[in-house]
């Protein structure tokens, strides 16, 4: 199951899990009211998974392509991880199943605070449009994900603050509608 906190406020490496002490967790429920969904499937049959494939049905996951993040793989490896990381949105959903390896996605509460949200094989998480995030990989420095989108694939992220697109408006009637 997934594992999430609210991060501490540390500086350093952002590859390090960054819990504060004592922990504060994050349950399903939360993330659920900030409109990230979650899902546990078997990485090692996503090519041929059902659970996967009517998740795709379901929810208009039409397009979809493979990335992975590592030093070898990827170029511009560490401007990429330092993008990867501003606070910014997007104004469509983001989805991400991580195949292999392991990485953190970093939400924003209603309050403004980071929920730091472990992302390892096998987690495939939706971000709503409108919500400030960041990703990062782990101190292993290796996630393998599949990215999915609802029709063409958009990768315009909009750094922070980007308060006056409507998707960040429409996410912040729904966090309303949430409280």
């Amino acid at each position: 199951m997934v594992q999430a906190w609210y991060m501490d406020d540390a500086p350093g490496d952002p590859r390090q899990p960054h819990r504060p002490d004592p922990g504060r967790p994050v349950g399903l429920e939360q993330l659920r009211r900030l409109g990230v969904l979650y899902w546990k499937l078997d990485a090692d049959k996503y090519e041929n998974d059902p659970e996967l494939e009517k998740i795709r049905r379901e929810r208009n996951y039409s397009w979809m392509d493979i990335i992975t993040i590592c030093k070898d793989k990827l170029p511009n490896y560490e401007e990429k991880i330092k993008m990867f990381y501003e606070e910014h949105l997007h104004l469509d959903d983001e989805i991400r199943y991580i195949l292999d390896g392991s990485g953190y996605f970093d939400v924003r509460d209603k309050e403004d605070k980071w929920i730091r949200i472990f992302m390892e094989k096998g987690d495939m998480i939706t971000l709503p449009a409108g919500i400030y995030h960041r990703f990062t990989v782990d101190e292993k420095n290796y996630a393998k994900a599949m990215r999915l989108f609802v029709g063409e694939p958009v990768w315009t992220a909009y750094n922070r603050p980007a308060d006056h697109f409507e998707a960040r408006g429409q996410y912040m009637k729904f966090l309303a509608q949430t409280a």
